[in-house]
């Protein structure tokens, strides 16, 4: 449990009303403070290094005068650890498969605003996947594989010099097709905002038989 500052004792003192409701509607709960300056919209994804910490709310859904400081409050950072630490087949995708799919979406929201800065970026569930191919011809019982796509739930945050700072969510997929050719490979890349994973993974199971019909690179 952190001290209390000057600042919030005076808050606590005379709570403004926005604070006094959300309390009340959080009874034995906590009420976050968002440090405005670190997101793009308070109403939308928050995240968690942009709380500055908890005022604590007794069971009558009054401040009991407690705050608890959040020991990760700070600039927000990349977290790609749902897709890294999945253990799933990722080679096809990159050596550092975090970097790339960074790397891919960093040049997408420039091309589609010169100048625009991803600041960072989370992925928020278990990706999903998608793998195709032949048996192999010397034993059949093993699978070469022709085709990969991968489709990620995010969210982002994107400044420039002249938008100010914006949170975005939404879908990130990835096909790519010929890999057992690499010279005959192509990727193909979609940033879909406001779209679901769900809604992705059903895009994906088409779009992965799409590439190589289509220009080798691309958005929507």
């Amino acid at each position: 449990m952190g001290g209390i500052s000057a600042e919030r004792r005076r808050i606590l003192q005379s709570p403004p009303p926005e604070l006094v409701a959300a309390a009340a509607a959080n009874p034995g709960g906590s009420v976050a403070v968002i440090d405005p300056a670190l997101v793009g919209d308070p109403n939308g994804y928050v995240p968690g290094e942009a709380v500055q910490g908890y005022w604590v709310v007794g069971e009558d859904g009054k401040l009991t005068g407690e705050f608890v400081e959040n020991p990760n409050y700070g600039p927000p950072k990349d977290d790609f650890s749902k897709l890294t630490d999945s253990g799933h087949w990722l080679d096809w995708l990159a050596e550092q498969p975090g970097a790339a799919v960074r790397d891919s979406i960093a040049g997408i929201l420039d091309r589609q605003v010169q100048g625009a800065v991803l600041e960072w970026i989370k992925i928020l569930d278990a990706p999903r996947y998608l793998t195709g191919g032949r048996p192999h011809p010397a034993d059949p019982n093993r699978m070469t594989v022709t085709r990969a796509g991968i489709a990620l739930s995010f969210a982002l945050s994107v400044a420039s010099p002249e938008h100010p700072r914006e949170t975005l969510q939404g879908a990130f997929s990835w096909v790519a097709v010929s890999l057992d050719q690499p010279a005959e490979r192509k990727d193909r890349v979609w940033l879909d905002l406001r779209a679901d994973l769900d809604w992705a993974e059903t895009e994906l199971r088409e779009r992965i038989y799409r590439v190589g019909q289509t220009p080798a690179t691309g958005t929507t």
